[in-house]
């Protein structure tokens, strides 16, 4: 649509410049052949002369009129042609200078695409006169540093409020060990801290979230290096074997053998993981779960299916943002299962699709770049 736009302010730019140098050339056709034509004056008959001298003067003047007629035709020919050649002329002419006008225009429009948020820093920074592209560019520049600076700001406070909140966490759930550590509790007070540490895991486990979260944004890989996705899904599925067998899921995994990816081993795992989560927690009892992938040597790609009910893919569009559920499951723990798996897609060049399957539940595509 983009660039249907730009086509079209270039052909207007075009088409402008073409009529200016229509009229222009039309005007002076006009004016010329106009010219030419009262330049040639009657001879008046003298009416001293003889009947042989006026007979010799009305040859003359049927001649001079006769040429006079023929150099008419010829320029009227002639101004045709190139007025002809001038609708060629200006078209080529004006579609030259619209696209030099709006090269300014279209390299401003190309620097602004690559800029993301993971690179908020980057400016235009046009150089040449100041006028009104560089005006543009200008506050392009300034609209992306103010941009930068509130990403900055959300993801620091983000980061800061989930360590500072670690603090009286731990305090807490140090108190409860105390309390019920003492002699003879009472089984009240046994019960309040059971529940107590269950309210305190989920507030630590939605810590952890923020925490992840601002750092797959924030696009820190400073310990990048070579991880297999399928040593990833191993792991993950031991870890939530309990909770498989427990729902009698089916777990089907059909990976290549190298699904090697250079990254974040501590994101990607959380990517890998949630995925996994997810399927498990969020599956029917007696479902399945089918884990598949396809990896060359520029991508690889997991694809993780699970079955259940029909969902609306608007609704499951939404699953990538923080805090979103499905269903009756808005009602549980709000998390960022989902949300954390994209930012960390992102974060290693990558993007992840949500498909509701026609016959029910939920497909999850993660494209990666391969090592």
């Amino acid at each position: 649509m983009i660039g249907q736009r730009r086509r079209t302010v270039r052909w207007r730019f075009t088409i402008l410049y073409a009529v200016v140098f229509l009229l222009s050339g039309i005007g002076l056709l006009v004016l010329t052949y106009l010219l030419s034509g009262g330049s040639a004056s009657e001879v008046a008959p003298n009416g001293g002369q003889g009947s042989s001298a006026e007979l010799r003067i009305r040859l003359l003047e049927e001649q001079l009129s006769t040429v006079h007629e023929q150099q008419a035709r010829q320029l009227l020919a002639g101004s045709v042609l190139a007025l002809i050649v001038m609708v060629v002329v200006s078209l080529l002419l004006g579609r030259g200078l619209a696209q030099r006008v709006l090269r300014p225009l279209r390299l401003i429009t190309g620097a602004t695409r690559r800029i993301s948020a993971d690179s908020l820093d980057q400016r235009l920074a046009v150089t040449g006169p100041a006028d009104e592209v560089k005006d543009l560019a200008d506050t392009i520049d300034e609209l992306l540093e103010r941009l930068e600076a509130s990403f900055t700001a959300q993801r620091r406070f983000v980061a800061n409020a989930s360590h500072e909140l670690r603090t009286p966490l731990a305090t807490m759930r140090a108190s409860l060990d105390v309390a019920v550590a003492k002699p003879n509790p009472a089984t009240s007070t046994v019960a309040l801290a059971d529940r107590l540490r269950t309210q305190l895991d989920r507030v630590d486990h939605l810590l952890d979230g923020f925490l992840v979260l601002a750092r797959a944004q924030h696009g820190a890989l400073a310990d990048a290096a070579p991880v297999d996705l399928g040593d990833l899904v191993d792991t993950a599925l031991r870890e939530r074997s309990a909770d498989t067998r427990s729902k009698g899921l089916t777990v089907t995994v059909d990976l290549p053998p190298a699904m090697t990816t250079v990254g974040s081993p501590a994101l990607l795992a959380r990517l890998v993981g949630n995925v996994v989560d997810n399927a498990v927690t969020h599956n029917e009892d007696n479902g399945w779960i089918k884990i598949s992938g396809s990896a060359d040597e520029n991508s690889m790609v997991l694809v993780v299916d699970t079955g259940g009910r029909v969902f609306d893919q608007q609704d499951v569009d939404r699953l990538l943002l923080p805090f979103e559920r499905l269903g009756e499951d808005r009602t549980g723990t709000a998390g960022f299962g989902l949300s954390i798996v994209a930012s960390v897609a992102t974060a290693h060049d990558g993007h992840v699709t949500l498909l509701a399957r026609p016959e029910g539940g939920l497909r999850v595509t993660i494209h990666l770049q391969a090592s």
